[in-house]
């Protein structure tokens, strides 16, 4: 499905736009049903309730934009491809739906979710099936539970994943992978129409919905999307790099957890933001942080892309090495005050 670049900008356009009218309206909603977040736990940094099922309006005006795309151009393929990304993430999204009204197990919903789109969506990292399957699974349910620990403080989650979904349709563009373009440039697009709203200070939180869902969605289309270099660690470190602040967070979290012997679900100040902003940043600050590491990260995936292939592993190595700094970085401070 080649689109000319115009074309995908309506896509991305209609995505904002949409999901940006959307969200206030299903704010009332929530508001008048009293589905809100109140700041009634430990980890919780806003003062005031704050309505959930924002994720509605971005499942809405991805699947709407979409499908509508689609109907418009007439391509059956088309259809059916874009069914076997996006069911599964609506699916798990009503799961979240039902989790952000009523509080939910969260291990087994993420297993039921990486073994649900695995049957759709198989990477083939090793060439073994079995293997294949496993790491496919593995990378479904961290990417999935990663973006529901980042969401975690105003426009964290929505900024970082509209950076990544804009960097992957560049990727993808260049490479020539049209539907994984078009889909990255509905998601950018949704998210982006959903941070008009979500931006500190938060009006709107897209709930396990959102979170979920837009998890579900961004890993599909990396296992999908087939990286440009030659070298398998570069091919590895693309998708990675992508998704590396959203990753990191969710890495420091689950390392500060097991190291106080508390289990890696609990929630806690001890994510990325809450780390900045003790270290002396606002809330404002903290976020436009976590999308200058995001941006940067990209930037190093966008330079392996296009690099020789004598550099492809200098430019991985020096990605996972700025990484692991930051790990290590972010593990030195507090983790609660």
């Amino acid at each position: 499905m080649k689109l000319e670049l115009a074309e995908y900008l309506l896509l991305f356009v209609a995505s904002v736009t949409l999901v940006g009218l959307l969200t206030p309206l299903v704010r009332k909603i929530a508001t008048a049903l009293d589905v809100v977040d109140r700041p009634s736990e430990s980890h919780k940094t806003h003062k005031e309730p704050i309505p959930y099922l924002g994720g509605v309006g971005i499942i809405i005006g991805v699947v709407l934009v979409t499908y509508g795309a689609i109907a418009i151009n007439g391509r059956a393929s088309a259809f059916a491809l874009a069914n076997t990304l996006l069911i599964p993430a609506i699916l798990l999204g009503l799961i979240g739906l039902v989790d952000d009204v009523k509080k939910l197990a969260p291990l087994p919903r993420l297993v039921i979710a990486g073994i649900l789109i695995a049957t759709n969506t198989l990477g083939s990292p090793s060439g073994n099936i079995f293997i294949d399957l496993l790491i496919t699974i593995l990378w479904i349910v961290g990417i999935t539970n990663s973006i529901n620990f980042f969401d975690n403080v105003d426009g964290g989650a929505s900024g970082t994943i509209a950076i990544s979904s804009i960097f992957l349709f560049f990727l993808a563009f260049q490479g020539g992978q049209f539907f994984i373009a078009a889909l990255a440039a509905v998601l950018g697009g949704a998210t982006i129409g959903f941070l008009l709203w979500n931006r500190p200070p938060a009006r709107i939180y897209m709930g396990d919905a959102g979170a979920l869902f837009l998890g579900l969605l961004i890993a599909t289309l990396l296992i999908r999307f087939d990286p440009n270099p030659i070298y398998l660690s570069a091919s590895f470190a693309i998708p990675v790099l992508i998704l590396a602040i959203p990753i990191l967070d969710t890495s420091v979290a689950v390392i500060s957890r097991l190291r106080r012997g508390i289990s890696p679900f609990q929630g806690g100040q001890d994510h990325l933001s809450h780390r900045l902003m003790r270290a002396g940043l606002s809330k404002r600050q903290a976020v436009l942080s976590l999308w200058l590491m995001s941006l940067f990260f990209c930037l190093i995936a966008i330079a392996i892309s296009n690099a020789p292939y004598s550099l492809e592993r200098s430019l991985t190595i020096v990605g996972a090495t700025l990484w692991t700094i930051l790990l290590a970085l972010f593990l030195r401070m507090a983790d609660s005050k």
